[in-house]
């Protein structure tokens, strides 16, 4: 008989405390450029949760060195990790002593050790917790540390694995004006997000909310001649990490969806119209536009897509994770439902999972 599929058992988020409107966000940093302007308000977005600095001298936040910023992807992703994993442990009712396997994904700082290595520390997770750090895979990243999360359970029967997607967004910002930060700057907001993964063990134990969906398969797919269109790298001109989005990443990654959802679903028997939710990475408004008309969904389907855009914004690998937890929330799942979760990324990147509850 083959091994019970690993399940997925709880989700847990956790945000910055402040969170601004995008006309506040504009008036914070005395931003008139209509053409910027019009990137913050025109995005679908109302309000994201930040870390900004504090004010300098002219009353705009001061702006931040390298290791300043780096600092605050340590000190908050650590805060905001935590967070999200004892939010997530005690839906499961876990606790931290049970977590067995440990995976962190972040991409908006470099650390060594991990934030796998300072979470245990933090929490005081067993000295033989086993861990993975996925880091610089950007915002389809939880999906890759999906895989390789339910990959650990289903060769553990029992024990508990916990995911976590770490990302301080305002820790990759460059403020100097242009219309390329300021599409950065515009999208990004600050959050983590944890998922809790195990598989039953040969007594039919470890699956700790047995109503919780199996993680079937996964398949990805990369477009290599699109590699550039989304970077975070050096920029010498100010002296730090910045990243970068090419106006046309949202018709690139809508034009290769459909053919990302046919090798999920290849040899299973089932069609697009016999999945019931789609929980897809908040991209940003032309993104999830375009994702939605080439695979023929509705508004509806992709309802907790927008909504955690317009209230969190991009909050990177951990976004389809709030979305996920809107979906959990709504109630309206019933056993035998199929679901879809899809990222998109650097690579140019998109990754899909398939759930049955």
């Amino acid at each position: 008989m083959p091994p019970a599929a690993p399940r997925i058992v709880s989700v847990g988020t956790a945000v910055p405390p402040a969170s601004y409107t995008q006309r506040e966000i504009l008036d914070l940093f005395g931003v008139t450029d209509p053409r910027i302007t019009s990137l913050f308000l025109n995005g679908g977005i109302a309000r994201r949760h930040l870390t900004l600095p504090p004010a300098g001298p002219d009353g705009t936040p001061r702006e931040e060195t390298q290791g300043e910023l780096l600092a605050k992807h340590s000190t908050e992703g650590v805060r905001l990790g935590r967070a999200a994993v004892e939010d997530c442990l005690r839906r499961a009712g876990a606790a931290p002593a049970d977590v067995r396997h440990l995976c962190c994904v972040s991409s908006t700082g470099f650390l060594t050790p991990g934030l796998s290595a300072l979470l245990i520390k933090d929490m005081g997770l067993s000295r033989h917790c086993s861990r993975l750090d996925v880091v610089g895979m950007g915002c389809n990243a939880g999906l890759n540390a999906l895989s390789s999360t339910a990959g650990w359970a289903a060769l553990h029967p029992g024990g508990l694995a916990v995911m976590v997607c770490v990302e301080v967004c305002s820790a990759a910002y460059v403020f100097d004006g242009t219309l390329r930060t300021s599409v950065v700057n515009s999208l990004f907001g600050d959050g983590a997000a944890a998922l809790a993964v195990t598989a039953p063990d040969a007594a039919g134990t470890g699956a700790r909310a047995p109503g919780g969906p199996a993680v079937l398969r996964f398949a990805g797919r990369i477009i290599p001649e699109a590699v550039g269109a989304m970077r975070y790298d050096w920029d010498d001109a100010h002296g730090r990490f910045s990243f970068y989005l090419d106006p046309e990443v949202p018709y690139v990654v809508g034009a290769h969806a459909e053919g990302a959802v046919r090798r999920l679903l290849d040899g299973t028997g089932l069609h697009r119209s016999d999945i019931d939710h789609w929980v897809i990475h908040s991209g940003g408004r032309k993104v999830v536009d375009s994702v939605r008309v080439n695979l023929g969904l509705t508004r509806h389907d992709v309802r907790h897509t927008t909504g955690v855009l317009r209230d969190l914004g991009n909050v990177s690998s951990g976004s389809f994770l709030f979305s996920y937890r809107r979906l959990l929330d709504e109630d309206r799942v019933r056993p035998g439902d199929h679901g879809v979760l899809m990222t998109m990324g650097p690579g140019s990147t998109i990754e899909t999972a398939l759930l049955r509850w």
